[in-house]
């Protein structure tokens, strides 16, 4: 039921089960608070019914949203005020979206029972590109989800058999800082720049199951250079921070790749830390390989971020930043 008001359009939605629309509220109906402010409605929870007031873009917007979360939750997915916003997002960015699509889609239960799905259309996209191709590019800023869930993707072959091991590498470069020559083996040296692979891995696996398949070899998490001549077959093999690869180690890289194997390669364009004088080789891979078959690139933006909001907020000002710089050095060119 629709009618007009002086305010816009005020349009009713009944919802047959009520334990579901509970879930949807959140609770102290938090989530509806929420879809308010994202969206600038007003809604209001009688019985079964929820009435949308707001202009007509935001109620038909915000009726697809409820709709769409209502099949979810009845289908047994538990909603957090960050799904919401994922939703709403996604939403945002195509009405035709299918949310259950994306959010029931599984790809792995942590051994915390945190159930590991998309959040996104591009990590959607992403996904399903790692299960149908042996070689996939994840690009795109922080906090878009691109190693996490390569790595659950990873260790869901392992457990299913899919893989016999996984092998997780990174570069060993400085982030802009001089670290200078750090105590310790050689272990202890490359063990900051391999702490976010750990950090992944355990919060997927319990500590001590995950430290047995290290031990066994079963998983391994090495530096970059550790790849050189060897081959690796039926491994599920991530190359994380790929930006910061010169052009021979990207080659290095991704010949190793052996028979019944998958490769997944992460990295942000925007964070290069090589010298100025040295081409990323994850920027010249992509030049190189974007339209061969068999090699997927999905590209990510500040929309699938799923860290905290202010860090969308954040990569949107320096990407304006950058575009400013470039529209700056162009207009000297000229």
């Amino acid at each position: 039921m629709k009618k007009t008001t002086k305010t816009g359009i005020v349009e009713r939605v009944d919802f047959f089960n009520n334990e579901t629309l509970r879930n949807i509220c959140g609770e102290q109906d938090r989530n509806i608070r929420l879809i308010e402010k994202l969206a600038a409605v007003n809604l209001v929870i009688r019985g079964n019914a929820v009435s949308i007031n707001g202009d007509r873009i935001s109620v038909l917007h915000i009726r697809n949203l409820l709709s769409q979360l209502y099949q979810i939750s009845g289908k047994g997915y538990p909603l957090f005020p960050a799904d919401i916003e994922y939703a709403h997002r996604i939403l945002s960015e195509d009405s035709t979206a299918d949310l259950q699509r994306i959010f029931l889609d599984t790809v792995f239960i942590s051994s915390k029972k945190r159930v590991i799905t998309p959040k996104s259309i591009a990590q959607k996209s992403y996904i399903d590109a790692i299960r149908s191709s042996d070689m996939v590019f994840g690009i795109g800023p922080a906090g878009t989800g691109k190693t996490y869930l390569a790595m659950a993707m990873a260790i869901s072959a392992l457990l299913e058999k899919k893989v016999n091991r996984i092998s997780l590498a990174r570069p060993a470069v400085e982030a802009g800082e001089k670290l200078g020559f750090l105590p310790g083996d050689l272990a202890e040296k490359i063990n900051p720049y391999l702490r976010p692979l750990y950090d992944a891995l355990f919060d997927m696996i319990d500590f001590d199951r995950a430290s047995a398949l290290i031990h066994k070899g079963v998983i391994e998490v090495a530096p970059l250079a550790f790849m050189r001549g060897r081959t690796l077959n039926d491994s599920f093999v991530i190359l994380d921070e790929a930006q910061n690869t010169t052009s021979e180690q990207m080659k290095m890289f991704l010949t190793r790749l052996g028979y019944g194997s998958k490769a997944v390669i992460t990295g942000d364009v925007t964070q290069i830390d090589l010298p100025t004088d040295k081409l990323s080789g994850l920027v010249e891979a992509e030049r190189l390989l974007r339209k061969t078959d068999g090699i997927r690139f999905v590209h990510f933006s500040e929309l699938d971020v799923v860290r905290h909001p202010l860090v969308q907020q954040v990569i949107r000002a320096y990407n304006h930043l950058d575009f400013r710089k470039r529209k700056d050095g162009q207009t000297q060119k000229g």
